[in-house]
Order: structure tokens, then C-alpha cells, then sequence
């Protein structure tokens, strides 16, 4: 196998025996870096230690990565003035949050049948949150319901 000491100078091809000799000279463990390489690659370093560091490493990875949260908004075709309102309300609540907003427009029953009536409303509402939000998915139907997302500008 090719030997790689703590101090990542190459040692050359050394039998397995002689390789764990001189990992416990130095009481390190012997590591196989690359299994599948003619002849197989070896280092000698303190494992726990490189366990370790890699966890450290991928914390602070996740600490730097963003996360989009989304929130949802559900609506209904026969929805009053004053409701409809304090809805688009909380959805620029949610915008000015930094919140991706997901506006749901459901359908029951016989008011499937008016579905022009659900997409004034799904437009009225876009308007409404025209002035602080981008459409992220233009309003598709999806089974029972229409789906938008918006983002903020």
C-alpha cells in the first residue's frame, strides 16, 4: 500500500504490517483514503480528530445556508370585502417578513362552476399586493383549487 505520514510527506509502498507499525510509532491510527487506487492509499493521522473537523466544516456550512420559508394564504371564491382585506393584509405582513406567500383559492362544491369568479378574485389579489410583491408562479389550477406564490420586490 502507498503510505502517507501525519505530516502529508509520501513514504512509498510499505507492506500493511510495516504501515500499522509505524501509525503506532506515532500513536495514530492508519487510514485508507483511496481503497479503489493501485495500490491502495493509506494516511496516518488521528481519526477522531478528522471526524472532528468534518463536523465542524459541515456546520458551518449549514450555519451559512438560507432557508426560504414559505407561508400560505387560503381564500374562497365567496369571501367578504372586510375578510378578504385582512387577509391581503396578513399576506403583506408575511412579504415585508421576507416570507415567500403561497395564495390558495379553493373551490367547493357548485363553485366549481364559476371558476371566471375565482380568477377575478385570484387578480384582485395580485393587484392588491402588486405594489411590494413579484408573482413567482403565475395561478394554475390544481385539482379543487388555484395555486400562486408571490415573493417580495
Amino acid at each position: 500500500m502507498r503510505l502517507i505520514d501525519p505530516d502529508g510527506k509520501q513514504l512509498g509502498i510499505v507492506s500493511p504490517g510495516e504501515a500499522l507499525r509505524l501509525a503506532d510509532d506515532h500513536n495514530l491510527d492508519l487510514v485508507e483514503i483511496a481503497p479503489t487506487a493501485k495500490p491502495p492509499v493509506c494516511k496516518i493521522m488521528d481519526f477522531g480528530k478528522y471526524k472532528y473537523q468534518q463536523q465542524m466544516k459541515d456546520r458551518e456550512s449549514r450555519k451559512k445556508q438560507h432557508v426560504v420559508k414559505v407561508k400560505e394564504v387560503r381564500f374562497r371564491p365567496r369571501i367578504g370585502e372586510h375578510d378578504l382585506i385582512m387577509k391581503v393584509n396578513h399576506a403583506r405582513k408575511f412579504l415585508t417578513n421576507g416570507y415567500k406567500v403561497k395564495i390558495t383559492l379553493m373551490f367547493r362544491g357548485r363553485e366549481l362552476a364559476h371558476k371566471e369568479v375565482g380568477v377575478e378574485l385570484i387578480n384582485k389579489i395580485l393587484e392588491m399586493l402588486s405594489d411590494i410583491s413579484v408573482v413567482d408562479k403565475t395561478p394554475s389550477f390544481e385539482g379543487r383549487t388555484i395555486v400562486t406564490f408571490l415573493t417580495s420586490k
